[in-house]
């Protein structure tokens, strides 16, 4: 339709278009994000209001921003967001949102490199969401400093609307200029052609709503004729990742190159693992005293002993301050989200350790190998992976990423002893042994993973795992050696 055509059409056509576009984004499975931001008194409520009353409350969510409360406090900053992204063919409304979370608007102007690292964040935030298909739609409300403190009063005057003005709202009047001057260096920062700003002048509120509807029925319209068209992502093949300019590689190593001869005797791994095991106990008292987060992720070849390892590790840690999360094929829900979705959720507490056994690796491993994923979002999926890590690394987290490498013979050893073991039959499945008809593509796809994602803030360790003992104690001493870097 074209924009003349547009401009014709009543708000009753727009609102009537709304409600049939939802059903289509439901019916393809879009996911939809719409943003609105600006001060109090600016209309956005109205705006939201107006236009969620063409949607089916079923396929909508509304999220109101407020101070983060204490447990989220205790997440990465961008979490409460990430854990709230819609499912496919479902829509997310944000009044206020992750810019609202910005260390400016909290006063913090004394430190403009980390308010630097939250827009690098909430850019590289919004670009993988894109990546994935999600469309987002962004307004910012701003009306006169005169207008906007007529409205204010108006609300304070009423002892049932004087509960929608805060003191961050005062502050934004108080510093009106300087804050008018912020939102212009954010949209500077993160406008971007897939997740545009919309400037709104909220002054004539029928022209407001206009607006709003309109954009976001060009957004939805556009977004189901590409759905409709079966628009394909670029072609490509697996090869040279775009990597970001914030973190640096280190140098790997193919992983057929380790040597995995050595043993260790019995004795000395029980002394060994002892002293480390206590000094474990000890670290992890002083990681939640000093509230520092840890993620551990393992990795490795079926049967390579990561459960062994973790095991190991568990029994030193007090069962408080710890989860374990094993992680398996993705469920119907968490198929609907981004692939990273479900590991926001799981994120430790500050002081706390999380355990993963498989992790999302599984993007550029099992989703690689088996073809789940076109070669162009594996290609995007090291970087992206980089950046959640870099997030946590930012966020203060000590992030500790074991590869358990064992060779093919001794992978078939410890496959036919659990099939002879009843106790331990449940721990092998056709699965595993398909899985090993595709050794050498797994190994393939290991290297790459070392090779684009053994980086300088998280880099990866490999386990040498043919000696169960040996892989215990070097993967405790790990640990532990960079807890007390740290500490």
């Amino acid at each position: 339709m074209s924009g003349e055509l547009r401009s014709l059409m009543t708000i009753e056509e727009m609102e009537r278009r709304l409600s049939a576009l939802q059903q289509q984004i439901k019916n393809t499975g879009i996911k939809v994000i719409i943003v609105f931001e600006g001060g109090s008194a600016t209309g956005k409520g109205q705006a939201i209001s107006s236009l969620i009353l063409n949607f089916d409350p079923r396929g909508y969510n509304v999220y109101t921003t407020r101070e983060p409360e204490k447990n989220e406090k205790r997440k990465p900053w961008l979490a409460r967001f990430a854990e709230k992204m819609p499912a496919c063919g479902r829509i997310a409304v944000f009044d206020r949102s992750w810019y609202s979370g910005l260390s400016q608007f909290k006063g913090n102007r004394k430190n403009p490199a980390y308010m630097a690292e939250q827009l690098n964040d909430i850019t590289m935030f919004e670009r993988q969401l894109t990546d994935d298909g999600y469309h987002i739609v962004k307004f910012l409300f701003q009306t006169s400093k005169k207008e906007q403190k007529k409205l204010l009063k108006k609300l304070m005057s009423d002892k049932d609307t004087i509960w929608r003005v805060n003191k961050r709202d005062l502050g934004y009047l108080k510093h009106y200029r300087s804050v008018s001057a912020f939102y212009r260096k954010i949209i500077g920062a993160t406008d971007r052609p897939r997740s545009k700003w919309h400037i709104v002048d909220s002054t004539n509120r029928k022209h407001v709503k206009r607006v709003v509807l309109q954009t976001v029925m060009d957004t939805l319209e556009a977004a189901v004729q590409q759905a409709e068209t079966n628009a394909a992502e670029p072609a490509a093949s697996l090869g040279e990742p775009f990597l970001n300019a914030r973190y640096s590689l280190l140098p790997s190593k193919p992983i057929q190159e380790y040597d995995l001869s050595g043993e260790m005797d019995r004795g000395k791994y029980n002394l060994r693992l002892k002293e480390l095991q206590k000094e474990l106990r000890r670290l992890h008292n002083v990681l939640y005293a000093k509230q520092i987060p840890v993620v551990m992720a393992f990795e490795g070849n079926d049967a390579a002993g990561k459960g062994g390892s973790i095991k190991r590790v568990a029994r030193a840690l007090d069962p408080r301050g710890y989860t374990v999360i094993p992680v398996g094929a993705p469920s119907p829900e968490e198929l609907r989200h981004h692939y990273l979705w479900r590991f926001w959720e799981r994120l430790p507490k500050t002081g706390h350790i999380a355990i993963f056994d498989r992790t999302w690796y599984g993007r550029v491993l099992v989703e690689r190998v088996e073809r789940f994923t076109s070669a162009y979002r594996i290609n995007q999926a090291y970087n992206e992976i980089n950046e959640f890590e870099y997030m946590l690394y930012e966020w203060g987290a000590i992030v500790l990423k074991f590869w358990m490498v064992i060779d093919k013979d001794v992978q078939l050893e410890r496959f036919e002893a659990r099939q002879d073991i009843p106790e331990k039959r449940w721990k092998i499945t056709d699965e595993d042994w398909r899985n090993r008809e595709k050794w050498n593509d797994y190994t393939e796809a290991v290297n790459d993973m070392l090779r684009y994602t053994n980086t300088d803030f998280a880099p990866w360790h490999v386990i040498e795992s043919n000696c169960k003992l040996s892989a215990r104690i070097k993967t405790l001493a790990v640990i532990t050696d960079a807890i007390n870097s740290r500490v």
